[in-house]
């Protein structure tokens, strides 16, 4: 009795923590007399947490050079083991035959400062685990200046893994950048910039600027120069915007030859940089006014700069197909989803369109990481190339290569697991475009440290079958 109440006072130390005897897993080693107990720590929240087996899916994880049909064991919120036939007593069997099992998606281009970026920012879990994604990075929401409640009301009390790239500029993205008077060379303050990335190395993971035909129209290449001096003095990637975001300024500005923006921009970046929207409709960016791809593209991914797709409404086939038919494959794929382009509720007072008439927001097709996922396989990618972009590629954009974007044994367990349909669908873009598509993904559900989330989002888009024709179209209105 002695030694069974020395145990209970030794292991049992509050009621937030308890120590659970566990053979075989060393942290600690309690001897008393004879006795030999080796125990570990587990929160209230890992206690309750059930052990699943994800059962014959097709467990896809390119930093492992992993494809095949088998099981993966996740207990106590890691991956416990993965191969074939597995079985635990305790777990919950969830059959994923049929299905695609994959690293948890990591969405490489997500605007999640909600509130307080007015309509432009929506909801860190429905873009997130409700959608299948089990980790967001946020571009340019933040700012030097509120970089703390981003961290306080949306990264902590989110479900979904959140990071930041910070913005350049003092205001952030307030109103998905509605007035471009905040956005000019004065608007940035380098040094508080700097100092407020390196004050937050687990959330801030790079620094999101804008170069496009407005912005070079009023201040030129300034404010691009000073983004890219941030980028360098913290160490971190640039994420740049191409095409356009605002209009020509009424008066005044400068003239600018769209097609003399990148060249401008590649020069003063590094490698590791990112470039963003080569499959925008909008000029500025790497499809020249000629119709042909601008010949730095290669250039700039010979000196180790990036590509994200950044799909948003912008995005067209015509372009996609003309950079790809020229060899470019961009490496991450991010689906900047924003109050704009998303059907959610605007906040009261907030402005009921971009001032633009033919801005970058306008459109009415409805997308979500997985259906851009879907429309990079329509356009002639193959699956191996388009997992990478959402899980290993997207974990090194954001220095995280080691801890997310993969499925090795002993790993925290974000998981995604997702439908892959066959038949046929059309898709349209916001040109009004449409391409065949053979092959549908949709998001079934995520595991997120072994929770599960199913993918309930009703911001989703929903493929429509067409009775008339027994064809389904990806039918979506805002």
């Amino acid at each position: 009795m002695f030694l069974i109440g020395a145990l209970r006072r030794l292991l049992v130390r509050n009621t937030d923590d308890f120590l659970l005897l566990i053979g075989g897993i060393p942290p600690k080693t309690v001897r008393h007399g004879f006795c030999v107990c080796r125990f570990m720590y587990i929160s209230n929240e890992q206690k309750n947490m059930k052990s699943i087996i994800l059962k014959d899916g097709r467990v896809i994880d390119p930093a492992k050079g992993l494809d095949q049909l088998c099981d993966i064991l996740v207990s106590d919120g890691r991956i416990a083991a993965i191969g074939s036939a597995l079985s635990d007593d305790r777990a919950e069997i969830i059959d994923c035959r049929g299905r695609l099992v994959l690293p948890g998606l990591i969405d490489t281009h997500a605007h999640v400062y909600e509130h307080v970026t007015g309509r432009f920012g929506l909801n860190a879990d429905t873009c997130g685990v409700h959608s299948g994604v089990t980790t967001l990075v946020d571009q340019g929401g933040p700012s030097c200046m509120t970089l703390p409640g981003f961290r306080k009301f949306v990264a902590e009390p989110a479900k979904t893994r959140v990071y930041a790239y910070l913005s350049a500029y003092l205001v952030g993205g307030l109103e998905g950048h509605y007035y471009p008077e905040l956005y000019s060379p004065e608007c940035i303050n380098i040094d508080a910039t700097v100092r407020a990335a390196k004050a937050n190395p687990d959330l801030v993971r790079g620094i999101k600027a804008h170069a496009e035909l407005g912005g070079f129209a009023r201040w030129g290449v300034a404010a691009m120069r000073a983004a890219a001096e941030i980028g360098k003095a913290v160490n971190l990637p640039v994420y740049i915007h191409f095409g356009r975001l605002w209009p020509a300024p009424s008066q005044g500005g400068l003239a600018v030859d769209p097609d003399t923006i990148l060249s401008q921009v590649v020069d003063i970046l590094k490698p590791g940089d990112v470039l963003s929207h080569p499959f925008s409709r909008h000029p500025g960016g790497f499809v020249e006014t000629s119709g042909r791809v601008h010949p730095l593209v290669r250039v700039a991914i010979d000196r180790g700069l990036k590509i994200d797709v950044g799909y948003g409404s912008h995005f067209s086939f015509n372009m996609a197909r003309t950079v790809l038919d020229a060899g470019i494959v961009p490496h991450t794929l991010g689906a900047d989803m924003h109050g704009y382009n998303t059907k959610v509720p605007a906040p009261a007072g907030t402005p009921e369109q971009h001032p633009d008439e033919d801005h970058m927001f306008l459109g009415q097709t409805r997308f979500s990481l997985v259906s851009a996922m879907t429309s990079m396989l329509a356009l002639g990618l193959t699956l191996e190339q388009v997992v990478p972009m959402v899980t290993s590629h997207a974990a090194a954009m954001i220095g995280q290569q080691n801890e997310i974007g993969t499925l090795h044994q002993g790993a925290v367990a974000d998981i995604t697991v997702l439908a892959d349909e066959r038949g046929k669908w059309t898709l349209r873009d916001n040109e009004g475009t449409e391409l065949g598509a053979e092959r549908m993904l949709r998001p079934l559900f995520c595991l997120r440290a072994g929770e599960r989330f199913d993918a309930v989002a009703s911001i989703l888009p929903t493929p429509v079958p067409n009775s008339s024709t027994s064809i389904h179209t990806r039918e979506f209105s805002l």
